[in-house]
């Protein structure tokens, strides 16, 4: 799979750097994600939520006191030199950034452990070129005539699965949707460290479900068991702070539609969990539908035509 990752950034003509190792180092991570969720199916979604953006944040802040003084230091600086519209910007995507990542990983959470692992992979299958499209949208960063192709291929897959199972689908668009925004509004905000920028995110996230844990996880919370415990340090350490850090470290320099090309590798090694391991079986619809995705992935990356310069923005 790292082989084809290499051959994709051939044919785009995109020579190879240590961004693009650490979006793929994420992504290839995140493939894995459904083991530690799945050992924890008897748990509600949002009890695995709560714990694992809690156990996320008290890391990323002990890493900041212990590494980040210095990062934390000029990110306020940058903050006092900038205007009342920047400052404003700065808050708004930062509130966005955590709600955007809290209802990712409540979807995926109950998406993985309730519905299907299938369903989970088709969005992010999906993600990369809704992220294009997004790209395209806000960030002005212009698609060549076979991306738009690829976008219609898209959506195509999209009306095989509806046609399918429509709950199915409307998971998988709350899934890429809600990913897809955050990697293109996390764009905006490049300047700034993306550590420090992280920890404020998931801070602000624990800081509105915090106080709430009896209304958050329910009657259906289940005791916290040393079992528990330590699926969700892994869930944490390694499945949430690593590989988002490296993917918002990516995104400091790579655009947010190769960053979403990058992300296939997730859902391929998702869909072949599923298959092979978990035992789990598709109409024949559906596995039209992910192959329709899965070359609308392929016609994005190959080099027809010329790329319109991008549009300035303000």
């Amino acid at each position: 799979m790292a082989s084809c990752t290499f051959a994709l950034l051939k044919i785009t003509d995109v020579q190879f750097n240590r961004y693009h190792g650490a979006a793929i180092s994420a992504f290839l991570i995140w493939g894995f994600i459904p083991f530690p969720l799945k050992a924890l199916t008897a748990f509600p979604s949002s009890q695995i939520l709560y714990f694992r953006i809690l156990f996320s944040v008290v890391t990323l802040l002990a890493l900041s006191l212990g590494t980040r003084r210095k990062q934390w230091q000029e990110t306020f600086q940058l903050l006092k030199t900038q205007t009342r519209k920047e400052k404003n910007r700065f808050l708004l995507f930062t509130f966005l950034g955590g709600g955007l990542l809290t209802v990712n990983w409540l979807s995926f959470i109950y998406v993985v452990n309730h519905v299907d692992i299938q369903t989970g992979s088709f969005s992010y299958l999906l993600c990369p070129i809704l992220t294009a499209a997004l790209g395209f949208l806000l960030l002005g960063e212009h698609l060549r005539v076979n991306q738009w192709l690829s976008v219609g291929l898209s959506l195509m897959s999209c009306l095989l699965v509806g046609t399918d199972s429509l709950y199915n689908l409307l998971f998988s668009l709350l899934i890429a949707a809600s990913y897809a925004f955050y990697l293109v509004t996390q764009r905006l905000l490049k300047e700034y460290d993306k550590m420090v920028l992280l920890t404020l995110q998931l801070l602000l996230a624990f800081a509105v479900i915090g106080p709430s844990y009896p209304w958050f996880v329910g009657a259906s919370a289940q005791p916290v068991t040393a079992h528990f415990t330590g699926q969700i340090l892994l869930l944490s350490w390694v499945f949430t702070v690593l590989p988002l850090f490296l993917n918002l470290y990516a995104l400091k320099e790579l655009k947010s539609a190769t960053v979403g090309v990058l992300m296939y590798l997730n859902p391929i090694i998702n869909f072949t969990m599923a298959f092979l391991y978990f035992g789990e079986v598709a109409s024949q619809q559906k596995i039209l539908a992910y192959f329709v995705i899965f070359l609308s992935v392929i016609l994005y990356n190959l080099p027809i035509g010329k790329k319109t310069p991008a549009l300035k923005t303000s």
